[in-house]
């Protein structure tokens, strides 16, 4: 990768990802502003944050 935003945004969007497949798999709770946020939020924070990653890292090969 000779871009480096583009190397931290695949790093962001990677750890985003991944932050969001631990919570499903530890069934971790989250809450804001005192609801709780359902787990259907991580897995399409997976689809997204992962998605991005990936077109990212392709567009820069």
């Amino acid at each position: 990768m000779k871009k480096p935003f583009t190397a931290i945004a695949v790093g962001v969007f990677g750890i985003v990802a991944l932050l969001h497949i631990l919570r499903l798999a530890f069934g971790w709770e989250v809450t804001f502003q005192g609801g709780a946020v359902p787990m259907w939020v991580s897995g399409l924070g997976v689809v997204i944050a992962g998605g991005l990653a990936i077109m990212l890292w392709r567009e820069s090969r």
